[in-house]
C-alpha cells in the first residue's frame, strides 16, 4: 500500500489535494505537523484512527507554527466538521465522531465544505 494518496471530491472527481500522506501508525500521529516550518499548498497529512469517535481524532497544535485546515471525516469519508486550527493552539476537537483528519494548508477550507463525501486514491508511484 502506497504512503501517499490524492483526495477527491466524490461526486465530480475534482481533485482536493494531490499528495497527502496516509498517516496511520502511532509515530505518524505522534510527530503529525509538529516542528515543521512549511507545508506546500497541495500536501497535507491524512489520519486515520482505530474507531470512530471524538476523542481519538481530537488534536492539539503545540509546536504547530503556522494555522492549518482540520478537516475530520467519518467512515465514509464525509465531512462532518471543518476548522483553523491555529498555531500553539491546545486543543480542537470534532462537533461530531470521526474516522479521519486531513491537516493542510488553510486552502482547504475553501475547497470542502460539510456533507461533502471526498475519496483517498492511492497515488501512482513515480
Amino acid at each position: 500500500m502506497s504512503d501517499w494518496r490524492v483526495i477527491r471530491q466524490a461526486e465530480s472527481g475534482e481533485v482536493v489535494l494531490a499528495r497527502v500522506r496516509w498517516c496511520q501508525s502511532f509515530w505518524c500521529h505522534f510527530r503529525g505537523l509538529m516542528l515543521r516550518r512549511s507545508l506546500p499548498d497541495d500536501e497535507g497529512l491524512l489520519f486515520v484512527f482505530r474507531r470512530t469517535n471524538v476523542s481519538e481524532a481530537t488534536i492539539h497544535m503545540l509546536f504547530v507554527f503556522f494555522h492549518i485546515a482540520a478537516v475530520w471525516l467519518d467512515d465514509e469519508g464525509r465531512v462532518v466538521d471543518a476548522k483553523l486550527a491555529k498555531a500553539w493552539r491546545p486543543f480542537y476537537a470534532p462537533a461530531h465522531p470521526a474516522r479521519y483528519l486531513i491537516e493542510a494548508r488553510p486552502g482547504l477550507l475553501d475547497r470542502v465544505q460539510i456533507g461533502d463525501r471526498l475519496t483517498f486514491d492511492e497515488q501512482a508511484r513515480a
